[in-house]
Formats: structure tokens, C-alpha cells, sequence
């Protein structure tokens, strides 16, 4: 079975090619929740030193001041006796260095690369692989070193800037803190120990290794501290013994430091007690089996974030849609698909399965008898015009027993008023489907994705409800005419029929026009009116739900699949060209997607094989 190091490795490098390793997120990610090592101490501490030691090799930029700039981020990966040992860097992916003085270089680039060549810092990491058969599995992050003040060329903030930094990596609850200290100072300034106990007070995370303990003034030496009695830790500290300046001068390999460190110990009078557990290659393993561990203890929380964060971005990407296709037939497929969805949403609010069509009815129940309640018939029915359509209509001769044209007359231009409101019913649903055009357009999910279809099938459907109310328009005012055209015979019949309505024959033919009489006209052209009105109410709502409701829930887009069918490969290109930001999103949370579906079938591997 894979080495549980290797594969968090393996797992953190994948996070960290697509950007997801939570370096500036407050959110919980999967590099978040997988174990590291950060090295912290201050300039000068040994900490370079240390890290050749455990991996065997110059590497690393030196120099006075500040050499770490960028967080390094060292993924060291034991392979087979005899194999060709060799690094690979995250931004330089496919090649390899079998020169480590290569390496060291391509750092120092990077570093340029990204601060410009300046002393100024970057919080950007630098992801670097070693694959050698002389080191342990492990994961180490190399921050820049603590310092107390800024030198010429460097931010006055810069002090603060490397403390903050190093805290966003050392405050995570999976990080392991390797505390770096020289011997030959004072343990209690030590800038390592001091940060560690503010982010880690109890020490559960906390190794301590102490540098430099050949250089410590003659007569004084660090046994108490090594065996914790004037400074206890948690785990036991470990002594290191790191090259002097004249070996790295004299290019003194890191197989003879190693021996020369584990005879410094073994003979040294002070130490000898403890040299089974000091020096850098008992460090390297000490933490490889630490940090082994920590991982298999927090395997349950990993599996539990990566089976969250699966289910996460498999809704994103459904919600994102599906890639586009690639052949014409595909094409239509997906966009007939698409409008079939918008149009069953638009179907849905008029059916009162979304919100919206009651505003259709509340025309027909509310505003259509309200405005028909407010026709004023006052001026056609007034005593004057009825006095003047009357005599008007009569011509030369007067009528012999009613005035049928007058009587045709008030009628014809009392009803004619119910144009308007019957015209504003057809307008005022037209304004609520458009609205509900839109309303299901900015619905359908998939329509955000293209939005040169969205464009399309909105105007699309306005133009077919522009058609629809013309049409509606049209049959409703028909309806009107048709009671201007022919009245109800019946309704005048009923009408009493006394002497006053056919004309008492003791009057003279002009008393016929007294005030009386022409109020009896009046009244029966209200009343009939009204009957029209009441029947109107009902027909007019029925002549709009035919000719607009009902044909909008039928073939609002019947006019754009006919075109549809006409269109070339290139027109129905243009219409499922993607929002480029939601095809980057939707490329970036398929390959998330497919690392943490990976890593949930490898974590899930070792966590039944425990």
C-alpha cells in the first residue's frame, strides 16, 4: 500500500496546481485539512542548515539578511536504493533537476520572479519535489526567518508582514511547528519558541530543534535543555549539529556531516547519553513517523471535508450545465432542450405552479369590471344629446310609435366607450406575460449559461406575444362591435309599453320631445347598456385567455423552432457561445472535482485498510 506521506503528497501537490491550497481562504480546503510541517525560527538560526541536513543536498539559496522571501513548500519523497535522485518544481512542471545547485538557483529566480530583485517578501509559495532514495517521506514548509527590525532596502512593515505570514501557516490546527533555535543564544529570545507558545500554548504541535550546539561558549552546554528539564516540551528536543562555513566552503558533502554529526554526539562527554536521539537523521525520521501519525488520526475528518466538498461541486457543475456539444445535431439537441425548460417555467407560472398568473386573473376579476364601472354614459345619455340623436335620426319624418335609430344610436356610441377598457384588458395582459417571459428567462438555469440563446429566445417569445395581442386586440373589439352591430330584440320587447313610450295621441307631435319621455329613452339605453356590459364582462376575459393565454401556453415558440431548423452549423455555434467566465468555472470545478474524487477513493483505500 502507497506510503500515507506519498499520497498527501501526491494529494497536496494536485491542490496546489489548481490553486485550491487555501493559503488566503478562511474556508476549510483539502490542503488545509491534510498535515504539514512548517520550520520557523529566526535569521540566522540554522534553519537552511537543518533542511540540507534532512535532505541531504545544497539547495537552498544563502546569504546575510533575509534568503527565505517565499514560503517553500518541500515535499521530500523516498524512492528505490540505487534510482536517480532529482527535484521538480510546481511551475516548472515535466522537468527535472538531477543539479541541486540548479535547484538552488531556479529558487532564487522564482523568488526574483515574484519580488522583483529587492529584500521585499511574498506570501506566493514555491512547491518543490525531492525524489531521492537518502530521505524519508516528509512534507516541510521553509518560511521566512523572524526578524526584531527592517534593514536598508526592506518595508518597515516587514517585520510584522513575516510574522503574520509565518502565523497563517503555524495557526492551522494540521500544521506541525519545527521550532529551530540556536544553542548559543539565549533559549528565552528565542523568536521560534515565543511564536510557537502564542499559536500552540500546550506544545501538542511543537518539536523543538536546537542548532549550533558546537559553537556554544566553552564550559557551557545544552543537556538540560536537551533533556528537557530548563525549557519541557511535549516531544523530547533534538540537537543538531549543522555544517560550519568552511565546510560549505570546502563543499563537504552531506554523507560526511552526517558522520562527523553523529561522532560529535557519540563523543562528546555531555551528550553521549543522548546521541541515539540527536542529529539530523534522527530528526527526519522522528517526524516522518510523527507526522504518519497525524495523518492516519485525522483520516475521519478528511474523508468527511472531501465527501462534503464532492457533493459541493457536483451541484456546482450541475448548476453550471453541461460542456456544449460538438456536432450540429448535438447542438440543436441542447438548444431545443434549453427552450423546452424555459417554456415549461412559463407554463408553470401561468399555471399557478410558480407565482405570477393570478396577476392575470386579477385583470378579469378586479381591474376589467372596475373599469367598466367607471364608464361614464353621462354624456351620451345626457337630455340634450338624447334630445339631438332622437330628432336627428328621425329626419323629416317623425317616428310613428318609438324612436328605433335614435334609440340605435345612443346605443351604438354608449357601447363604443367599451373599447378602451376592453383594449386596456388585452394590453395589461400582454405587459403581465412579457413579464413573465423575463421573469422565466432569468429561471432557467441553463439560459445564464449562453447568452447569446437567452437573447434569442426572449425576443423570440416577446415577438410571439407582440403577434398574440394583435390578435387578441382584433377579436376582443370584435366582440364590442358585434353588440354595436346587432342589438337584443328581446330586451325591448319586455320594455312596458304605455302610452307615454308610443305617444299619447292628445299631445301634439312636438310634445313627444318633452322632458319625460327622453328620460324614458335615457333609461332604457342604460339598462341595455349594462346588460351588454355584464355579458361583455364575461366574453372578454374568454376572447384573451383564447387568443393570448392559451396560445402563449401552446406555441410561444413555435415561430423560433421553424427557424431553429433552418440555421447552420455557425449560426447554432453562435448562439451556444458560453459566458467565458462560466466556461473557466466550470473547467476549474471539473478538475477540483476530479482531485478530490480521486483522493476520497485513495483516502477511503487506507482508511479500510487500517
Amino acid at each position: 500500500m502507497e506510503n500515507l506521506i506519498s499520497l498527501v503528497n501526491k494529494i497536496q501537490r494536485a491542490c496546489t496546481a489548481l490553486g485550491d491550497h487555501g493559503d488566503s481562504s478562511a474556508l476549510p480546503t483539502l490542503w488545509d485539512s491534510l498535515p504539514s510541517i512548517a520550520v520557523v525560527g529566526g535569521q540566522s538560526s540554522g534553519k537552511s542548515s537543518v533542511l540540507e541536513s534532512i535532505v541531504g543536498k545544497d539547495f537552498l539559496p544563502r546569504g546575510s539578511g533575509i534568503v527565505t522571501r517565499r514560503p517553500l513548500v518541500l515535499q521530500l519523497q523516498k524512492i528505490d536504493d540505487g534510482a536517480r535522485e532529482y527535484a521538480e518544481f510546481l511551475h516548472l512542471p515535466r522537468k527535472k533537476f538531477s543539479d541541486f545547485a540548479a535547484v538552488r538557483k531556479e529558487i532564487q529566480d522564482e523568488t526574483d520572479r515574484e519580488t522583483g530583485r529587492s529584500k521585499a517578501i511574498s506570501s506566493v509559495p514555491i512547491h518543490l519535489s525531492i525524489y531521492s532514495p537518502n530521505v524519508v517521506n516528509l512534507t516541510l514548509i521553509d518560511l521566512p526567518g523572524l526578524t526584531k527590525v527592517a534593514v536598508e532596502g526592506q518595508s518597515e512593515n516587514i517585520v510584522k508582514d513575516i510574522e503574520n505570514m509565518v502565523r497563517s501557516y503555524i495557526e492551522k490546527p494540521n500544521c506541525i511547528i519545527l521550532a529551530i533555535s540556536p544553542a548559543n543564544q539565549d533559549l528565552a529570545t528565542s523568536d521560534a519558541i515565543k511564536i510557537s507558545r502564542e499559536v500552540d500554548p500546550s506544545g501538542e504541535r511543537t518539536f523543538g530543534v536546537l542548532t549550533k550546539i558546537d559553537l556554544m561558549d566553552k564550559g557551557t552546554d545544552a543537556v538540560e535543555i536537551l533533556e528537557g528539564k530548563s525549557f519541557k516540551l511535549k516531544y523530547p528536543w533534538v540537537g543538531v549539529v549543522n555544517r560550519s562555513q568552511a565546510d560549505i566552503n570546502k563543499n563537504v558533502d552531506m554523507i560526511a556531516a552526517r558522520r562527523r554529526e553523529r561522532e560529535y554526539f557519540s563523543n562528546t562527554t555531555e551528550y553521549r547519553h543522548l546521541a541515539p536521539r540527536m542529529g539530523s537523521e534522527h530528526l527526519a525520521k522522528m517526524l516522518s513517523k510523527h507526522l504518519e501519525r497525524v495523518i492516519k488520526s485525522r483520516i475521519p475528518g478528511i474523508q468527511s471535508l472531501i465527501n462534503k466538498t464532492v457533493l459541493e461541486l457536483e451541484s456546482e457543475l450541475s448548476r453550471l450545465g453541461k460542456p456544449i456539444a460538438a456536432d450540429a445535431g448535438g447542438k440543436l439537441y441542447s438548444i431545443m432542450e434549453i427552450c423546452r425548460l424555459f417554456d415549461q417555467i412559463f407554463k408553470d407560472h401561468l399555471d399557478g405552479v410558480r407565482a405570477g398568473g393570478e396577476k392575470v386573473y386579477n385583470v378579469f376579476d378586479n381591474q376589467l369590471p372596475a373599469a367598466l364601472k367607471r364608464l361614464q354614459f353621462d354624456k351620451q345619455l345626457a337630455m340634450d344629446n338624447i334630445r339631438k340623436l332622437v330628432t336627428e335620426a328621425d329626419g323629416y319624418q317623425p317616428h310613428l310609435i318609438a324612436p328605433e335609430q335614435g334609440y340605435r344610436r345612443l346605443i351604438e356610441s354608449s357601447i363604443v366607450s367599451i373599447r378602451g377598457p376592453a383594449e386596456a384588458s388585452v394590453d395589461t395582459v400582454h405587459a403581465i406575460l412579457k413579464d413573465l417571459v423575463h421573469k422565466s428567462v432569468n429561471e432557467t438555469v441553463e439560459l445564464k449559461q449562453y447568452p447569446a440563446l437567452r437573447v434569442e429566445v426572449t425576443n423570440a417569445a416577446i415577438e410571439s406575444l407582440d403577434k398574440m395581442r394583435e390578435g387578441s386586440k382584433k377579436a376582443t373589439l370584435q366582440l364590442v362591435d358585434m353588440e354595436c352591430s346587432y342589438l337584443t330584440v328581446d330586451f325591448f320587447r319586455k320594455l312596458p309599453q304605455d302610452a307615454e313610450k308610443g305617444g299619447n295621441p292628445t299631445h301634439s307631435i312636438f310634445d313627444r320631445y318633452n322632458d319625460s319621455y327622453l328620460r324614458r329613452i335615457g333609461s332604457n339605453v342604460l339598462s341595455y347598456v349594462n346588460m351588454v356590459c355584464a355579458g361583455l364582462r364575461n366574453s372578454i376575459p374568454k376572447s384573451i385567455v383564447y387568443c393570448q393565454v392559451r396560445e402563449a401556453k401552446r406555441s410561444l415558440l413555435d415561430h423560433f423552432f421553424a427557424e431553429l431548423g433552418t440555421m447552420d452549423m455557425k449560426r447554432l455555434s453562435s448562439l451556444l457561445n458560453e459566458d467565458p467566465a462560466v466556461m473557466e468555472r466550470r473547467s476549474a470545478i471539473s478538475k477540483r472535482l476530479e482531485l478530490y474524487r480521486a483522493a476520497q477513493s485513495e483516502i477511503d483505500a487506507v482508511a479500510w485498510s487500517r
